[in-house]
């Protein structure tokens, strides 16, 4: 691996990686870094984000396990960029969005973490939806 401003050691676990790949849309977004990234708007980057989930998802229904893979990356680094920007624009931070996006997730399966579990992926699918539903309403 090319020797990079932003990158102090080899990542060794998906953190690492993740912390990496963060990294490295703040330094393309820098002074330093890319004039064309720093062009971007959040906007931009996510128009760009639909356009590599349908080449990552061409590469599943293909099983093409590599492409599938760097299709995968594409999309999120895309993501990634996307929420960089946002915070640069004051829109959020990507941690409120990755907190929100855990807390979500646990709220919305009660039927793994709450008392009520799930026997089959209807009773799942079920759970969801009126937790969605509530949701709508405004009564989490």
């Amino acid at each position: 691996m090319k020797s990079l401003p932003h990158i102090k050691h080899p990542p060794k676990t998906e953190a690492e990686w993740f912390e990496i790949l963060v990294a490295l849309t703040r330094y393309l977004r820098s002074p330093e870094g890319c004039p064309w990234d720093r062009q971007q708007t959040s906007h931009s980057f996510a128009a760009f984000s639909r356009g590599e989930l349908d080449e990552y998802i061409e590469a599943l229904e293909k099983a093409d396990g590599h492409h599938a893979e760097e299709e995968f990356g594409d999309t999120l680094f895309t993501l990634l960029a996307s929420a960089v920007a946002a915070e640069a624009e004051g829109r959020f931070s990507l941690e409120a969005a990755l907190k929100r996006a855990h807390e979500k997730m646990i709220r919305r399966h009660d039927h793994v973490f709450g008392e009520d579990k799930a026997r089959t992926p209807e009773d799942a699918m079920n759970s969801w939806q009126r937790i969605k539903e509530k949701e709508k309403r405004g009564n989490d």
